[in-house]
């Protein structure tokens, strides 16, 4: 009889609705990756590229005795949730291409000052630009920030969550601004800082 009320206290939890939520941890080490993979040293990059890429960051699992495993998915089919990102497409691939291409012509202007990462993360101008730059930077600045948002909406529809795109986006954010360089400038609620 005990058996029988074991298994039914089960059969009633397991019968529950599952929210897929959004996995935090997953997304902070993907944003390191790309940013670190766009902000890499040539010499850093082409060992990068030489490994075969990476599809899936997994996160960990729970692990629970087999016989109960075997015997609630027996009764009721188990469904899948979000455990891991997954960053491998085309899309994503191009996009991080086109920024880490970009970051090259970029690096000078965030060593200079002249622009710098706003808390929602992207760039924008900061210092006055000098005149003869200015056309060039304003280019740059709007090229790398519809990437990035584009980035943020591929990574979404790639795990089949388009409405992710905020979560993502807030997380690229804040690790934007960890990943920044020693001098390299960024915003706060309380103006802007240097790194």
């Amino acid at each position: 009889m005990k058996i029988f009320s074991i298994m039914g206290a089960l059969i009633l939890t397991a019968c529950v609705t599952i929210n897929i939520y959004f996995p935090a941890a997953a997304a902070e080490h993907v944003a390191d990756e790309i940013i670190q993979g766009i902000q890499a040293e040539e010499a850093i990059l082409e060992q990068q590229e030489s490994l075969p890429p990476q599809s899936k960051i997994d996160t960990p699992s729970l692990a629970i005795e087999p016989w109960v495993e075997h015997v609630l998915n027996w009764l009721i089919p188990p469904a899948q949730a979000a455990a891991d990102l997954s960053v491998n497409t085309p899309e994503i691939r191009q996009l991080r291409a086109a920024m880490r291409q970009r970051f090259s012509v970029l690096k000078p202007f965030y060593a200079q000052g002249l622009i710098g990462t706003r808390s929602d993360g992207l760039l924008t101008g900061r210092d006055p630009i000098p005149l003869k730059d200015r056309n060039k930077v304003n280019q740059l600045i709007a090229a790398e920030n519809a990437n990035r948002q584009q980035l943020y909406q591929a990574i979404a529809n790639a795990n089949g969550h388009p409405e992710w795109f905020n979560n993502i986006k807030l997380t690229f954010a804040k690790r934007w601004i960890s990943n920044a360089k020693s001098g390299w400038w960024y915003q706060t609620s309380n103006g802007w800082k240097q790194k």
